[in-house]
């Protein structure tokens, strides 16, 4: 998996397509969750968010292994004609914003689940706001890293 060609036809490895394709519809997969609340199926939009959650957790160490083992970020930067200096700035605030917005999404779940829990659907007014920050914050997320891959391995 980490060392095997990629099936998107471009210069990355097989293991950095899956993570991209992945991250790529994980903003499709994020609406159609959110979509079970809003008709009222909040069983299913809890446990389609701790799958998404879960999942996401696994491309991310998918990722991070396949990096470590294939020479690291200094080693794809080399093949593209892109400027280091751009790319390494782009890469730290796509980090930056990808920690917030998970570090936020795992706050909204436990926090929803307990207000949930004693107050019902009447005290999710916070969730409700703070979800749609945390919605487009994973999608700024996932155009950064598609983009970062595209600067990567395509351009």
């Amino acid at each position: 998996m980490f060392s095997e060609a990629g099936f998107l036809g471009t210069r990355a490895l097989f293991f950095m397509d899956l993570v991209t394709l992945y991250f790529a519809i994980l903003p499709i997969l994020l609406g159609l969750s959110i979509r079970q609340a809003v008709i009222g199926k909040i069983a299913l939009h809890y446990r389609s968010q701790m799958a998404i959650l879960g999942l996401t957790i696994i491309m991310v160490i998918i990722f991070e292994l396949g990096v470590r083992i294939s020479g690291g970020f200094v080693e794809y930067v080399k093949i593209s004609p892109i400027s280091y200096d751009f790319l390494l700035l782009f890469l730290a605030v796509h980090i930056f914003i990808a920690l917030m917005s998970v570090g936020g999404w795992i706050y909204l779940i436990i926090t929803s689940y307990r207000t949930y829990k004693q107050l019902g659907r009447s005290g999710m007014d916070k969730h409700r706001r703070l979800g749609k920050w945390i919605f487009a914050a994973m999608t700024l997320t996932s155009i950064m890293g598609c983009s970062i891959y595209l600067f990567l391995f395509v351009v």
